[in-house]
């Protein structure tokens, strides 16, 4: 999977960097067919956001995450961001491959068939 982190207004770290990729592991386990991921890291006066673009086979998912100032300490704003927008982007892939899913019985299929 190619990742693309960037920022705007904001340094990526390294440990910014190393969130981010260790959470979009469950992206994973989650889906197979996962080609890419653009994250935007962005600062404004009192929010700190995170987008992101999960590219998967057949369509392109998209979820942000935004942490304000009175949410928390200064230091881990952004971190909650990256946090919410792995959690949207993750029910947004489980509601895609349940989309996917054939919830047709395949043993009655065959049985009709079968008998016809």
């Amino acid at each position: 999977m190619q990742i693309q982190i960037s920022g705007q207004h904001i340094q990526v770290t390294p440990a910014l960097r190393e969130r981010v990729e260790q959470q979009i592991g469950r992206f994973e386990r989650l889906f197979d067919n996962i080609t890419g991921l653009d994250v935007v890291l962005s600062v404004d006066k009192a929010e700190h956001k995170a987008g992101g673009t999960l590219h998967c086979s057949g369509t392109r998912l998209h979820a942000e995450g935004h942490a304000r100032l009175q949410d928390g300490t200064i230091s881990d704003r952004m971190y909650a961001a990256i946090d919410e927008m792995v959690t949207k982007l993750a029910d947004q892939l489980k509601k895609h491959k349940e989309k996917l899913k054939d919830h047709h019985n395949a043993e009655g299929r065959e049985a009709r068939a079968a008998v016809e």
